[in-house]
């Protein structure tokens, strides 16, 4: 019996994903394997500059969806806080010159600072840099992490938290990011997902799973299908929401890195056929 061809459409990966290859070689084997869309992280453009970079990635055919990443408020003294909006502000410019709509924020955190000072400066951080981006046409979105990174990669941890700073700030340039890494364990998260659907703010959505027994809190993500997230049931939650964008691919694994990047491209796709393809 034959069977219908996988629907690759709404797949994107994450540069970050094949994390050994240049910007060029991630767009030939992205083109090659026949992904269509991808999220730029910063590194990769760095060689290249946003003006060269973004003149390849109009010329690939690729969709960017989203460019990771700015944030990194958070910081003791003011200069330094100040420093971090001036850099946010360079991001966003950035993202406008390769072509991005959307600017995804990590929002950062200070080891042995009070979360509620973090938390406090982070809504001051996105309020500074949020006219610069409305001015340039470029979406921000705040993206919760897992709470195992409240130290100091993000005090934002919860969707909540993330649905909070947009209600608070207001304005149409600002959204949330469903990362099912980070918020897969929280028991508000479909409540919230609805919440964020209902106000429009469901900006991206990130994919990867989480391996049992996690062997590196950062760079051991698992394939879908090789953990305990229920991806589909979380992405069901996200559609029902009225999110119609991009699974976005994002996997931090040394141990893919650490391969043949061609033969990770295919085993993600065997992945994504398998949980996720319609």
């Amino acid at each position: 019996m034959r069977t219908a061809p996988v629907d690759f459409s709404n797949l994107c990966l994450h540069t970050m994903t094949t994390k050994p290859w240049s910007l060029t070689e991630a767009i030939e084997g992205y083109r090659e394997a026949g992904i269509p869309a991808v999220t730029v992280w910063r590194q990769h453009i760095e060689p290249f500059g946003p003006k060269k970079a973004g003149t390849l990635l109009r010329e690939s055919g690729l969709k960017v969806v989203s460019f990771c990443r700015g944030g990194f408020f958070p910081a003791v003294t003011e200069r330094e806080r100040s420093k971090a909006v001036d850099d946010n502000r360079r991001a966003i410019d950035e993202v406008a010159e390769i072509g991005a709509p959307l600017l995804v924020l990590v929002c950062g955190a200070v080891p042995g600072q009070p979360l509620e000072e973090s938390r406090k400066q982070v809504a001051d951080g996105i309020a500074a840099i949020l006219p610069r981006a409305e001015s340039a046409g470029v979406r921000l979105s705040i993206e919760p992490l897992h709470p195992m990174y409240a130290d100091s990669r993000s005090a934002v941890n919860t969707l909540k938290q993330a649905n909070d700073v947009v209600e608070t700030l207001g304005g149409a340039g600002l959204g949330v990011t469903v990362d099912v890494y980070h918020v897969w364990w929280d028991p508000d998260l479909e409540r919230e997902i609805r919440r964020a659907g209902a106000n429009g703010w469901l900006a991206s959505f990130h994919i990867s799973d989480w391996r049992t027994p996690t062997r590196d809190l950062l760079n051991d993500r698992a394939l879908m299908g090789e953990g305990c997230i229920p991806i589909r049931r979380i992405r069901d939650w996200v559609r029902a929401a009225g999110f119609t964008g991009h699974d976005e691919v994002e996997l931090f694994s040394d141990e893919c890195w650490s391969g043949d990047q061609t033969k990770v491209l295919e085993r993600i796709k065997r992945a994504y056929a398998t949980c996720l393809a319609e």
